[in-house]
């Protein structure tokens, strides 16, 4: 069938297959913002400064201590966290009672902030990561060679994101933290320390954005705006999927990303606003996003 379009199954099943690649990232750092937005209420725009975060701190790791990347996908989620739970503690547990607004004028501040500070020290330019040697080499699908490495990152990503959905979903933890969000007096009334809960949410959250910048460290280059454009596509997900839906990130940052790999084969010049395109349609017929709740 496809081949009477002129388009080859190989460069089909290729681009379907970057495309999953693309959606695991998308997919983490929608996931992030999700648990943030539905658990805190703030829209966390310093979340693609956070990730990029999480690609230093794992580069920092590896050339000041020799640190390398099987301990920093543990460690780098663990100091962005930290710096989460200090932003938290210091600015924006004074927002939640505030509009929207204030939550996402900081957190934009903050990103800047944060970025100008890695470019003072680093400049623009990217910093190389080596891929680990368990994950070097690649496997030949028939259609394509995958490299190791990005193979890891879709299982990785699979890993984390259903794991955080099990959690929030069917665990009594979970059902702490939404109910946090609706009536924390009443849960604060049970003995659950809810200011804690809320700001270790928003350090699971930011953490996420942490993993996901050490899966990227070795694919991408490691550099101050690594997160910058990024950031504005995870936001259109979440829109999309429906703002603090957890399987509403997971299911459409995976599954716009295999759009957007099939979009660079029927149509290469609008890969770059397909996502865009889809949220203004999604947003037209059904405001809440596809797996949001009505207000």
């Amino acid at each position: 069938m496809f081949e009477l379009l002129g388009i080859p199954p190989q460069v089909l099943m290729g681009q379907l297959l970057l495309g999953l690649i693309n959606g695991s990232f998308y997919a983490v750092l929608s996931l992030g913002l999700a648990v943030i937005f539905g658990m805190l209420n703030i829209i966390n725009f310093s979340h693609g400064a956070q990730y990029m975060m999480g690609a230093f701190v794992a580069w920092m790791l590896l050339e000041y201590l020799g640190i390398g990347y099987w301990w920093a996908l543990l460690l780098a989620p663990l100091v962005v966290g930290a710096t989460g739970i200090v932003l938290e503690k210091l600015m924006l547990s004074r927002l939640y009672r505030l509009d929207h607004l204030y939550g996402l004028l900081l957190t934009f501040g903050i990103a800047l902030i944060i970025q100008g500070l890695f470019r003072n020290y680093y400049g623009i330019s990217g910093l190389p990561y080596q891929i680990p040697d368990a994950l070097s080499g690649g496997q030949n699908l028939g259609f394509m060679f995958l490299p190791n490495y990005r193979g890891w990152v879709i299982v990785a990503s699979v890993i984390v994101c259903f794991s955080t959905w099990f959690v929030i979903e069917k665990t009594p933890l979970g059902s702490y933290l939404r109910a946090a969000t609706e009536n924390p007096t009443l849960v604060g009334a049970f003995g659950i320390n809810v200011p804690r809960m809320i700001t270790l949410t928003y350090a699971f959250g930011v953490a996420l954005a942490g993993f996901a910048g050490v899966l990227a460290a070795p694919i991408y280059s490691v550099n101050p705006n690594m997160g910058a454009d990024l950031i504005i596509v995870v936001f259109a997900v979440v829109v999309i999927g429906g703002m603090g839906s957890i399987m509403g990130a997971i299911v459409t940052g995976f599954g716009l990303g295999i759009v957007e790999g099939l979009t660079r084969v029927f149509y290469p010049a609008g890969s770059a606003v397909v996502i865009f395109v889809i949220m203004a349609i999604v947003l037209m017929i059904k405001p809440e996003g596809l797996f949001g709740r009505s207000a």
